[in-house]
């Protein structure tokens, strides 16, 4: 790997925490993100505006915004499945204490739609229309196109879907793009294949690598994406996260990649995190108390191997 950087963020307070069944408090998630913040991410998933009957972990969205402490030039993030969710944002916004980023949800097929968002992709593609108009130039806006390389239901996808929904997300002013590869199934070829295609076809478009590792293959994949040459990751401390607990697939081994793992990894080839990597073992071990149980990274049972520790960061 050549001298470089990459931007990571950190999804344990939403995509993590969205597949448990353990409770988890308004004031221990804002300990968790007020952590992650000291860690040095510069891009936070705090929390989802998803229905809290359908998922209640995050029925306290807007107390979990309004309670963290934030760090100038990071990125608070907030999942919106709909536009009821974009019209909460933009409430909590007004009210002071708003995410300053949203993500809006599209599956690469009809299946996954069905199961996850409850429509069609055209329906789904109107919400993201609606979703946008009402968002206006309030935050920054984050596409994430779910099962982009590969489906549970429908097998393999085809590229040229999820190339038309990023160049989609790009005509409505959407400039960033996470692919998902929702249950694991991507591959180091497909996976740098896609990327360097999508580079190739939405220049305009920062892409990030959102890798699941259920199988054991998100950190190569994470290199793949890395040498086509995407510096966005998201990950998740302990491999934590993947589907709501209401969807099952996977056999509930759909966590992220961990990000203990991928800093690990990184860091050790020379490309800067910019993270504090005592404090990020630190958050880890936070992780896993708040939880009560060891999680699925290799790092957290092995501790660093030889990375290189220059450029942390202040909090």
């Amino acid at each position: 790997m050549s001298d470089s950087s990459i931007v990571i963020c950190e999804c344990f307070a939403r995509d993590g925490l969205q597949h448990e069944t353990v409770a988890v408090t308004t004031a221990q998630k804002i300990k968790l993100i007020d952590t992650f913040t000291a860690v040095g991410f510069p891009r936070i998933e705090a929390t989802s505006y998803s229905h809290p009957g359908r998922i209640p972990m995050f029925a306290d969205a807007s107390e979990v915004l309004a309670g963290i402490s934030r760090k100038a030039g990071v990125w608070y993030k907030a999942t919106c499945p709909n536009a009821k969710a974009v019209d909460r944002a933009v409430a909590d916004l007004d009210a002071g204490h708003g995410a300053n980023e949203l993500s809006l949800l599209i599956s690469a097929t009809e299946a996954h739609t069905e199961r996850n968002l409850r429509t069609t992709r055209a329906g789904q593609w109107q919400r993201v229309e609606e979703m946008v108009a009402g968002a206006g130039s309030r935050f920054r806006l984050v596409g994430v196109i779910s099962v982009a390389l590969g489906c549970p239901f429908e097998g393999d996808v085809d590229p040229d879907v999820v190339a038309a929904d990023v160049r989609r997300f790009v005509d409505l002013g959407v400039g960033i793009v996470a692919i998902g590869d929702t249950t694991g199934l991507a591959t180091p070829r497909r996976v740098r294949a896609l990327f360097e295609r999508l580079r190739r076809e939405a220049p305009q478009a920062t892409l990030v690598a959102h890798f699941h590792n259920t199988r054991g293959s998100g950190l190569a994949n994470a290199v793949a994406a890395y040498e086509a040459g995407c510096r966005y990751f998201d990950t998740s401390f302990g491999g934590v996260g993947g589907h709501p607990v209401t969807i099952q697939y996977g056999q509930g081994r759909t966590g992220n990649v961990a990000t203990e793992d991928l800093v690990n990894l990184f860091e050790s080839e020379g490309v800067s995190t910019g993270l504090d990597l005592d404090r990020m073992m630190q958050s880890s071990k936070l992780c896993e108390d708040i939880l009560g149980r060891p999680l699925d990274s290799m790092v957290a049972r092995a501790g660093l191997g030889p990375v290189r520790t220059k450029g942390k960061v202040d909090a």
